[in-house]
């Protein structure tokens, strides 16, 4: 028997063999000319596939709540306005994290399963003169996408440093940083990065970078500050070795793996499939008979769905169920509504397989909890549309 299950979480996600091939590899030293190498293609990869040529990629040990927390203690000194559009969990985290660094925070919060609007946001920007405006592209609490290009547009006509959350996102959805006009694009490396955890990935444009460099008080974080990590990532460039914290090595070479894979693929090919794997996993859900967290098409990811659970069934052991086919999916996130629905991962390596499967498991699980539907009515759907 097959004892490995199929992760469809919405990250960690299943990661290709190549990738994972560059954790087992004998660890080398962070300053070996080698590793250097990797780590200089890597930044360069980085600004490739953000579609940010000009920009300063990092590349630090941590996770995607330490890139939002560096993007936040570099930008934000004591007193400064920032503007958070919240679409979720992960909206509200940045508001916090924004305020330990003395930010006064304005929130612009969704309902739940949609978005703030344009008008909204502009009106907004209109009334208050803010240093940073800050966004999920997409929130894996909600599944919710939002328009980045127009909030870019939106940051630069009222020229306010925009910072988008794209631990959801990036490498998944469409992004061209460079072109809709995003001051910092940040990432974790576990999701469409395709990655184990364990980076904090960021590009900051040089408008952010000016920015940073015109402060009057320190960065309030050690580790995170700028000063210390620009220098590093300035030698790896130039094939120098250098060192402030220890890189996690056998995580960098595996970065340079899948953004080598990502660049192969070619950037619209894999957003093109992702848009596919979106559209082909949502129909799959409404042919069972289930509705979404995502208000509507418009506003929903391509990364992720978050299906409501069907309003009379027992769901006590659906999760715990489907992972008996062989497929693990996560619970719900918000406080509030996490015993309503559910969240499946599709993004990264994402193929047919993988959502025959868990589209098969759903169905399976949904028969054994009571619910009744046409037995094959979601596969099908995967058929039609992947």
């Amino acid at each position: 028997m097959k004892s490995r299950k199929l992760l469809m979480i919405p990250g960690p996600i299943e990661f290709e063999s190549e990738v994972m091939q560059c954790m087992a590899v004998p660890t080398p030293s962070h300053v070996s000319p080698d590793f250097i190498d990797t780590f200089a293609n890597s930044l360069k990869l980085m600004k490739e596939v953000w579609q940010c040529p000009s920009g300063q990629a990092f590349i630090v040990a941590g996770t995607g709540t330490l890139a939002m927390d560096m993007a936040a203690a570099n930008l934000i000194e004591s007193g400064d306005k920032a503007l958070v559009i919240s679409t979720g969990y992960f909206g509200l985290r940045f508001a916090e994290i924004l305020k330990r660094y003395g930010a006064e925070v304005d929130i612009l919060e969704a309902e739940v399963g949609d978005i703030v609007s344009l008008e909204l946001i502009e009106q907004q920007l209109k009334s208050k003169s803010y240093k940073l405006l800050t966004f999920t592209h997409v929130d894996t609490s909600t599944a919710v996408l939002n328009d980045a290009k127009s909030i870019g547009a939106l940051g630069k006509k009222y020229k306010v440093l925009t910072v988008l959350d794209g631990v959801c996102s990036v490498a998944g959805e469409e992004i061209r940083q460079e072109d809709w006009g995003l001051d910092v694009v940040l990432t974790a490396s576990q999701k469409a990065v395709g990655v184990p955890p364990g980076l904090a990935l960021l590009v900051a444009s040089q408008n952010a970078m000016q920015a940073f460099g015109q402060r009057t008080s320190p960065v309030a974080n050690y580790y995170g500050d700028w000063a210390n990590w620009l220098p590093i990532m300035k030698a790896y460039e130039n094939r120098q070795a250098s060192y402030f914290g220890t890189p996690a090595v056998n995580l960098v070479i595996a970065l340079e793996k899948s953004l080598q894979l990502i660049v192969k693929e070619g950037l619209d090919n894999r957003f093109d499939r992702h848009k596919r794997a979106g559209k082909a996993m949502r129909a799959a859900i409404k042919a069972l008979g289930l509705e979404l967290l995502s208000k509507n098409e418009q506003v929903s990811a391509n990364t992720l769905s978050a299906p409501l659970y069907p309003s009379k069934m027992d769901t006590s052991s659906f999760l715990k169920d489907v992972n008996q086919e062989g497929v693990i999916l996560a619970g719900g996130l918000l406080p509030k509504l996490k015993n309503n629905y559910f969240r499946i991962g599709h993004m990264g390596s994402v193929n047919k397989s993988d959502l025959l499967a868990t589209v098969g498991a759903i169905e399976s699980a949904l028969k054994n909890n009571g619910y009744s539907h046409e037995l094959g009515s979601g596969t099908v759907q995967i058929l039609k549309h992947f």
